[in-house]
């Protein structure tokens, strides 16, 4: 009698257990975009964070094969030690929440079902050994029966976007003078999109995808939700991670002109190659119509090679003396910000003033000048709309805080926006501290490119503190070959300590704080 009520409670909290952990493998696979191979790529490199699982597992199985009072409070001592780490881990502060969208809502369903017909199976036993190894089995294997629910769910989950999609496309093709500008890139493409609905706004109807909504439903959505019918310009930010995305964006809202906004190594880990980067944030020109326009960002020197290969008819815009498209140059930072001088391909010219610092931001302004003139915008009419820009929230954000500023970079680096990050903050006039937990999603190349980093940052950093000792490792080996000083080197388990060790540096200068990167939960 005993036994059986310990039995009962084992496997009651065991039941528990399996929904907190079904409830944080989900949460990681919904930052892990859904996707399968990368979810099954990330159990493999994150073994630690569940190898609670096993002991919890072990106990299990040691009670269904020698069942007896002390065997099943070991069970019941492995499914409190399983239900306790993960109600820690559901109770930790977190980035970015689990949304439970209607898709989550159907993946927790299938899973649940699936663990149903399991426990079905051995309930048939009657058998307290398959019952506890059943318990054991479905614990230690519910990370994978996540991914499995999700191949389960794969033909409703095609045919739920299917709908959506077909909707979005209706819409737009019943707006006839509507024009759609897509805006893609390695990186900057966020940021020129807000600049360019912020100038545009100053004459038509705009709408823009907002936040970073770049993603085939992310803009379906924004469609279905947002698009009215006196808007007269969409402009829609176009993410990629594989081969074909943008491609599949554009079959979506076929864009009449376009904005590539850099190329550089990023998202390595399913591109493979920077070839297959260029190649696919090129799948927006060759998108455009006969008659639309192809915007360029000259500075970058993957997109310049690509474009001599292309007698496609583009438009470039540059930071510099001299270039033959829209141009940015003169630059002068100040305490107001940044002073430069545009100068259109017809010899035009106009000086602008922009709260933004750091020579990639004035790039980003150009690219949104120059696709706002060519539409019909005088410059001289898009002065004042420059002068009100705001820094994209996470994208070199100045944030007052006394005597620290932080200059919040937080969103996804790259190895040429941690570059430019690093240069940016060289500009200002104090104690120069980096924050950095370093770069992901490089590949093969990750460490080369963070060891490059850390070269890059001894050369503008009074301090560097890094965030996670082990995968910062290449950074801080960067920073010392360069002569940058050990002692002002910090690695700190969390970004709380960093900052906290920030805050504490004794200095009667102003401190400058660089955010740079911030790891999204998965990592």
């Amino acid at each position: 009698m005993v036994e059986n009520i310990i039995m009962i409670c084992g496997l009651v909290l065991y039941a528990a257990a399996f929904l907190f952990v079904m409830r944080y493998n989900v949460h990681m696979f919904q930052q892990n975009g859904y996707k399968n191979k990368l979810q099954l790529t990330w159990l493999m490199q994150n073994k630690e964070r569940q190898r609670v699982l096993l002991p919890s597992f072990l106990a299990a199985v040691l009670a269904g094969g020698l069942f007896h009072t002390v065997t099943a409070m070991i069970a019941v001592l492995g499914a409190v030690l399983g239900l306790w780490y993960y109600v820690l881990l559901a109770g930790q502060k977190v980035k970015k929440r689990l949304v439970c969208t209607s898709r989550v809502k159907r993946l927790f369903a299938a899973n649940l079902l699936l663990a149903l017909l399991l426990s079905a199976l051995c309930a048939i036993s009657k058998s307290r050994m398959f019952a506890y190894f059943t318990a054991g089995v479905l614990l230690l294997g519910e990370p994978f029966l996540v991914v499995l629910a999700n191949v389960f769910n794969a033909p409703v989950e095609k045919a739920v976007k299917n709908h959506y999609i077909r909707d979005a496309k209706r819409m737009l093709a019943a707006q006839k003078n509507l024009t759609v500008i897509g805006v893609t890139g390695s990186y900057g493409k966020t940021s020129v999109k807000f600049y360019l609905n912020a100038l545009l706004q100053s004459r038509f109807q705009v709408l823009a995808t907002p936040e970073s909504y770049n993603t085939p439903m992310g803009v379906v959505k924004t469609i279905r939700s947002s698009l009215n019918p006196t808007h007269e310009i969409f402009i829609c930010e176009m993410g990629a991670k594989n081969i074909g995305d943008i491609k599949e964006l554009c079959d979506i809202v076929h864009p009449k002109h376009g904005v590539i906004t850099a190329i550089g190594p990023q998202h390595l880990e399913s591109f493979h190659s920077v070839e297959n980067i260029i190649r696919t944030k090129f799948e927006l020109a060759d998108a455009l119509p006969a008659d639309g326009l192809l915007f360029l960002n000259g500075d970058n020197g993957y997109i310049r090679e690509e474009k001599e290969k292309r007698t496609q008819t583009s438009i470039f815009y540059e930071t510099g003396e001299s270039g033959g498209g829209y141009r940015a140059s003169e630059l002068k930072v100040s305490a107001l910000g940044t002073a430069f001088k545009v100068t259109t391909p017809d010899g035009e010219s106009a000086e602008f003033q922009t709260k933004l610092v750091g020579r990639h931001n004035v790039g980003n302004i150009a690219g949104a000048i120059a696709v706002a003139h060519t539409l019909g915008i005088p410059l001289e009419e898009l002065k004042l709309p420059v002068r009100r820009l705001q820094p994209v929230e996470h994208r070199l954000q100045l944030i007052e805080r006394g005597s620290v500023t932080i200059i919040d970079d937080a969103y996804n680096s790259n190895p040429a926006g941690s570059k430019a990050a690093v240069d940016t903050l060289a500009l200002f006039d104090g104690l120069r501290i980096l924050i950095t937990p370093g770069m992901v999603e490089l590949g093969e190349q990750e460490e080369e490119y963070n060891y490059e980093f850390g070269r890059a940052a001894a050369a503008a950093c009074d301090y560097i503190l890094l965030v996670g000792k082990r995968r910062t490792e290449p950074i801080k080996k960067g920073a010392i070959a360069a002569g940058f000083p050990e002692e002002r080197l910090f690695a700190a388990d969390k970004l709380e300590e960093a900052v906290s060790y920030a805050y504490a540096l004794n200095t009667e200068k102003h401190k400058f704080i660089l955010l740079e990167n911030d790891l999204p939960d998965n990592y």
